[in-house]
């Protein structure tokens, strides 16, 4: 209970609070740079989630203690969940001009420092409470011999830290850790990487010494606090280790190509064009290159734009992982891959950077290389590339040596649910989505390897957004082999993890759901869907109507026009541009503006547009199927996670809004036309959703109905604001690029409000 006077504080605080937020500029005035973006991820790597993995471990701890398991049983099994943590801001470059070999250089410095702050952090907490009265000649001889040997190594340090702290060998032994972590410290704060004689290079080296103190404490008679303090501090070391969250390396399999054309010319091959061969004699040349550790070029050779981005990218990468380990990097990602050559072709580029091993089997990657599969027509040939791919004798190589202490190799496969999306609609998305994974899963098991699928979603309803639960429980059998790994994008890391009781929610929500995924499967036959003729109708049904309507003539003018996409392209939101090549065209569009777009002028298309048709098609040509359907809404896992995700979408759709954008289109024919198509096509979905869920909206989605009634009342004058400052605007860009300029600054004010009111942006 708090005093007057303390309630009196409290509220004069929460005002200050208020006052500051209300003063506190609302958007981005410049374009964040590369390193803005890695600072703010590295916000939760290093205050967030290494408390929060704390708080993980204790829930199970404490459910397992509910079950009946033995005190302890957790800990000394080591059973706890085998989190890790990746990033990509400083090594995704597709598209990304910004994203430079010296970018990725110190991005994997400021990680590695950022995970010495972590560890220090937690070591330098372990040394306050382990002060126990224990002596270093009453302890053991192995303890005795390791600290003699960290006291020689630390040259100057060591004899100072033993004569402190007399009798209390514990502090002792953790003082000489810490004063092994390779950081220089000012004002207790670790501040830059220091490269000191005695100091530790890699994190298994801590680990070990870790382990040494808690079997000395276990021995000691301890226990408590070894299966909880000191098992807290190498959790944190394992997960984090000294490079904090690893890096992924993403570029585009295009560029990829180019970079080869530019080798053969540097050479001096015969033949330079490679990005214009078949893929048959694509395999050729590469089969026959993967046979040799010769490289095409030397040194000092001057090579053009692709060729030289890549190998300066790679030879950051070698200089590093050379330096301090592979653990810093996740994989090489080839985003839209399309065949067997994009993959083998990044083989055939890390031997010339000098990243690949030579083995008694034969030369390997040191990094796994990953495909991207995005479109709709890269998912449907996925499973007969990674066919190729794992049957190829580079990769058997390279994974049977990656595999560490795996029992069978694993294979990385990420999957995009952006680009499938802006493809064919939701529908048809997620069925691909669907019956690739459960096709590349076999694919798997026929050669040996397990599959770790590395799923792309994004933080709305058209980039694979939706409850955790649902998402995973939705998955086809055996895509969760032991584990999984997701993006967590835009505005969905601060609403899931900047609050640490949200962060632990969600992470313990993957983590259990993940687990209880594993059990079911691993105790069921492995089936396809059972209603697969059903949704692959709708799919290919709702696919056919969309194609349809993004194709027709006027419809680039209509989205132009009628959505804010032209402000958006202009915003300071992130780094990356809109455009992955700068071409006006809907294929280059990224995905995140295509969905922001939309959903700023509340037609939400892009989450339902297609699939009324498709359900009026189902029910006029098999009755009897759509009554199945409706019946398997309830229970079935995918249907459900689907169909709920629309649903949403449906209810956050405003047709009275959609009109009043739709009014900005200059030409009547075109506006008129695509207006008639979405409000008919609505008119469909939200008749079927009526009929198979058997109640309207307002009362089947009760919270969220009202939630978005609350709000409309708000956000409907920001409509109209944004729609005169769009007018105003666009009028302005043409004749006074000043006023234009100021005017600007306010559109992303409304944009930002907007966004902010809806929960999400694209």
């Amino acid at each position: 209970m708090y005093n007057t006077h303390e309630l009196g504080d409290l509220r004069q605080d929460i005002k200050q609070i208020l006052y500051r937020l209300w003063k506190t500029g609302e958007i981005y005035l410049e374009k964040p740079d590369v390193a803005s973006e890695l600072r703010n991820i590295s916000h939760y790597l290093i205050n967030v989630f290494p408390d929060v993995i704390s708080i993980l471990d204790k829930r199970l701890i404490s459910a397992c203690k509910d079950q009946g398991f033995a005190q302890n049983e957790v800990s000394k099994n080591d059973a706890f969940p085998k989190i890790r943590f990746g990033n990509w801001v400083g090594g995704d470059r597709d598209g990304h001009p910004l994203v430079t070999s010296t970018v990725t250089r110190d991005t994997l410095l400021q990680l590695r420092l950022n995970a010495f702050v972590v560890i220090r952090r937690k070591l330098l907490d372990l040394v306050k409470k382990l002060s126990f009265a224990y002596s270093l000649e009453a302890s053991s001889k192995a303890l005795q011999s390791r600290m003699m040997e960290m006291k020689e190594e630390l040259i100057g340090y060591g004899e100072e830290i033993l004569a402190r702290n007399k009798g209390e060998v514990f502090r002792q032994f953790i003082s000489l850790m810490i004063a092994r972590l390779p950081v220089d410290t000012k004002r207790g704060h670790a501040t830059e990487l220091l490269a000191s004689k005695g100091a530790y290079l890699h994190s298994s080296e801590l680990l070990s010494d870790l382990k040494i103190l808690q079997k000395e404490l276990i021995e000691f008679g301890a226990q408590s606090t070894a299966y909880n303090e000191v098992n807290a501090t190498l959790r944190i070391v394992e997960i984090f280790g000294f490079h904090l969250a690893a890096l992924d390396i993403r570029q585009n399999s295009t560029f990829h190509d180019q970079a080869m054309d530019e080798l053969l010319e540097a050479s001096l091959a015969e033949k330079t064009n490679f990005s214009e061969w078949s893929e048959t004699e694509r395999l050729d040349f590469l089969n026959k290159e993967l046979l040799s550790a010769r490289l095409f070029t030397h040194s000092k050779t001057v090579l053009k734009t692709h060729a030289q981005k890549v190998m300066e990218c790679y030879g950051v990468i070698a200089e590093h992982t050379d330096k301090y380990g592979m653990n810093c990097i996740g994989s090489l990602i080839v985003s839209m891959t399309r065949s067997l050559s994009d993959l083998l072709v990044v083989y055939v580029l890390v031997r010339e950077a000098g990243l690949t091993q030579m083995t008694t089997a034969g030369l390997i990657s040191k990094i796994p290389v990953v495909p991207l599969f995005e479109t709709i027509s890269d998912l449907e040939v996925a499973p007969e590339i990674l066919h190729g791919f794992l049957n190829h004798p580079f990769t058997k190589r390279t994974l049977q040596v990656l595999k560490g202490g795996e029992k069978e190799p694993v294979q990385q496969v990420m999957v995009g649910y952006s680009d499938s999306n802006k493809d064919g609609g939701i529908m048809a998305s997620q069925w691909n989505l669907y019956k690739a994974q459960y096709n590349l899963s076999q694919v798997g098991v026929d050669n040996g390897v397990r599959i770790r699928y590395f799923h792309g979603k994004g933080g709305s309803i058209s980039r694979g957004s939706g409850p955790t639960h649902y998402f995973i429980d939705a998955l086809p059998h055996s895509a969760l082999n032991g584990d999984v790994r997701l993006t967590e994008q835009g505005e969905t890391i601060a609403q899931k993890y900047a609050n640490k009781v949200n962060a632990a929610y969600n992470l313990e929500l993957l983590a259990a759901n993940a687990l209880s995924k594993n059990i079911l499967d691993r105790h069921s036959p492995r089936v396809f869907h059972a209603q697969a003729t059903i949704l692959e109708q709708l799919s290919m049904n709702s696919q056919k109507t969309y194609e349809k309507m993004i194709n027709k003539e006027g419809f680039m003018e209509f989205f132009r026009q009628a959505t804010p996409i032209d402000a958006i392209e202009t915003s300071k939101i992130g780094s990356r541009p809109a455009k992955r090549t700068g071409a006006n065209s809907l294929s280059d569009l990224r995905a995140i503006p295509w969905v922001f777009s939309w959903s700023q002028c509340r037609f939400h298309m892009t989450s339902w547009y297609g699939i009324g048709t498709a359900l009026d098609q189902l029910k006029s040509e098999s009755p009897a199927d759509y009554d199945l359907f409706k019946l398997k809404m309830k229970d079935d896992p995918f249907i459900r996670y689907v169909f709920t995700n629309i649903d949403t979408s449906i209810a956050a759709t405003d047709e009275r809004i959609m009109l009043k954008y739709a009014d900005l289109v200059k030409n009547k024919e075109i506006r008129e036309k695509f207006t008639d198509l979405f409000l008919s096509e609505l008119m469909r979905v939200k008749y079927h959703f009526e009929v198979l869920l058997g109640r309207p909206i307002e009362e089947r989605r009760v919270n969220h109905y009202y939630s978005n009634m609350l709000r409309a009342s708000l956000m409907n004058p920001l409509h109209e604001r944004q729609i005169n400052l769009l007018k105003k605007w666009r009028t302005e860009r043409v004749h006074d690029e000043q006023a234009a300029q100021e005017t600007q600054t306010e559109i992303m004010l409304s944009i930002n409000a907007l966004s902010s009111a809806m929960r999400n942006t694209g």
